[in-house]
């Protein structure tokens, strides 16, 4: 084949590929509740990233205290109020953000591949590989998330990094069994076939064949999870497992804010909202991509 057939080709495979997009792209932005989900989540990622420069008081996310400015309403000074020590709401809002952002990054970026990993084995061999690995991803799914994330920080020292190992340990069992049924329904396809009877190893036939047709539920899955993993992150700081003082957990916020209700509402209501309002992004985006790839992702 000639150098200008290859360029004809390729070519043409990037403008059918630019079509694709521009075409998908459209089919996104129909949904307006997609892109509101879309846009939450840029405008939080953007807030946390940059927290230390947008935040009004930057030392309020740590030790600080300012016993003379405890439990102020909210103001243009203070706009979501100040709590019990006099730290700034809004400020620790954000920096909890950070936080909450980093342990859906930790929890998805260990559970997620090697959910991927385990369920591409188990669908493309069968058998025995599969019957084992499948019954164990069964008991680990028997296990309620939280309930297990709770026993294991309650076991060790509640930290932050404590959490995030407490809840990663059964994630990657959701994206196990997604793969697997995938790659089950796939292995015996003629595209596979064809590999296979043109010498392409095991290894190239799993993630240069298949996995690029798990990648559209997987992305669908990986959002919706986000949502999950920051509720129960908060719910592990909300009981004192999680998150611990001075850091920014919202959960944390929202607990200690508990004490002052109903008169100094704005100590949990806007950490409250700030959950809401992340956890609301990931569904609405994960609501919207599952409608453009046209999948159903079960939990």
């Amino acid at each position: 084949m000639s150098t200008e057939s290859v360029t004809v080709i390729n070519r043409f495979v990037s403008e059918e590929r630019r079509e694709l997009w521009s075409r998908s792209w459209k089919r996104f932005t129909s949904r307006p509740m997609s892109v509101i989900g879309l846009g939450i989540i840029l405008t939080v990622v953007l807030l946390a990233v940059f927290a230390p420069v947008v935040a009004p008081y930057p030392a309020h996310a740590g030790k600080f205290t300012d016993f003379q400015n405890t439990l102020q309403s909210p103001s243009l000074e203070h706009p979501m109020g100040t709590d019990h020590v006099g730290r700034d709401v809004l400020t620790r809002v954000l920096f909890g953000y950070r936080l909450s952002l980093m342990l859906v990054g930790v929890v998805l970026g260990f559970g997620v591949p090697v959910g991927i990993m385990l369920g591409l084995v188990a669908g493309y061999y069968g058998g025995w590989t599969e019957t084992i690995i499948m019954r164990a991803t069964d008991t680990a799914l028997a296990l309620p998330p939280l309930v297990m994330a709770l026993a294991i920080t309650s076991a060790l020292e509640p930290t932050l990094v404590n959490a995030m190992i407490a809840i990663a340990v059964l994630w990657w069992t959701w994206h196990a069994r997604l793969v697997q049924s995938i790659v089950s329904s796939e292995r015996n396809k003629e595209y596979v076939q064809a590999a296979k009877l043109a010498g392409a190893s095991t290894p190239h036939i799993l993630f240069r064949e298949i996995l690029p047709n798990t990648l559209s539920p997987i992305l669908v899955k990986v959002t919706l999870d986000a949502g999950f993993v920051i509720l129960i992150g908060a719910g592990l700081s909300f009981i004192g497992v999680g998150v611990q003082p001075p850091q920014p957990g919202l959960g944390t916020m929202v607990s200690q804010g508990t004490s002052y209700l109903p008169d100094s509402w704005w100590v949990s209501i806007f950490p409250g909202l700030a959950i809401f309002a992340l956890v609301m992004g990931f569904n609405m985006l994960g609501d919207g991509l599952r409608d453009l790839f046209d999948v159903e992702v079960n939990r």
